[in-house]
């Protein structure tokens, strides 16, 4: 086989939860240049058709949803209309996320309920959901986004969201051990500390929150987003066939520090 085919997604199809900003789109984008027509699902219909023109730009077709993936049935549409709008679905990139940072003992149960909803409940109906459609096609990708605190507690920086991204982990492992017979390939990558307009402000606002972790990573910089495209496309391709249930994290070397 020609090596470039290994990476090669023309004609693939993605779903890219919370896809319209940050590392979703950034994401999006690696899968996009790899050739892959990409549904972007978030909440922001106004980013969305943003996220999903630059998309369209790069010679592929985009598809933008308004989501909700708190909501079961939303989830159901958002896979029907990408295999209407696009014929199929072969790659499943669960990175809608949300978080509440308080400490345990300040957070209300409703907020417990919402993190859990979002970053954990949610990625398991998008994967039951797309499952039927990726197993008649003969396969299909899965990946979970994770973080740091899938490794690390979180503390007050928010109880649900540790457990939520602990649970993305776990997750990506149980549905690769139960699909694996589908030929479905599930893992999960663990972001570290990376640039994006949620970030942004760290270095003004909390430069010694910003300096102590620069201090931790051993290449000495945050992350640009795009720098997750390389493992996003490789989990996406052949080139991961016969890699599942793993978990790769993209820090900069912050979590063998």
């Amino acid at each position: 086989m020609d090596f470039g085919q290994l990476f090669d997604l023309t004609g693939k199809v993605a779903i890219v939860t919370g896809g319209n900003g940050g590392l979703g789109l950034g994401m999006a984008r690696g899968l996009a240049a790899a050739g892959a027509n990409i549904a972007v699902a978030a909440r922001n219909a106004e980013k969305t058709a943003e996220a999903t023109r630059e998309l369209e730009d790069m010679g592929v077709q985009a598809v933008g949803m308004t989501v909700d993936v708190t909501q079961e049935t939303q989830i159901k549409q958002m896979v029907a209309e990408t295999v209407r709008a696009l014929g199929r679905v072969d790659i499943l990139i669960n990175n809608a996320g949300t978080v509440v940072r308080k400490t345990p003992d300040q957070t209300s149960t409703e907020e417990w309920d919402l993190v859990l909803d979002v970053n954990l409940r949610a990625s398991f109906l998008a994967a039951r959901e797309v499952f039927p459609h990726m197993k008649e096609q003969g396969g299909g990708k899965i990946i979970g986004i994770g973080s740091m605190y899938s490794i690390f507690g979180g503390g007050g920086s928010g109880a649900p969201y540790s457990a939520s991204k602990g649970g993305a982990v776990q997750l990506a492992k149980s549905l690769a051990v139960a699909w694996a017979k589908d030929n479905i390939q599930s893992n999960a990558i663990l972001p570290g500390w990376f640039m994006t307009e949620l970030t942004s402000d760290i270095p003004v606002n909390q430069p010694e929150r910003f300096q102590m972790i620069s201090n931790r990573i051993p290449t000495g910089r945050w992350g640009e987003v795009d720098e997750l495209q390389g493992t996003v496309v490789f989990l996406s391709s052949r080139a991961s066939d016969y890699v599942t249930g793993a978990v790769i994290t993209v820090d900069g070397g912050f979590s063998v520090m």
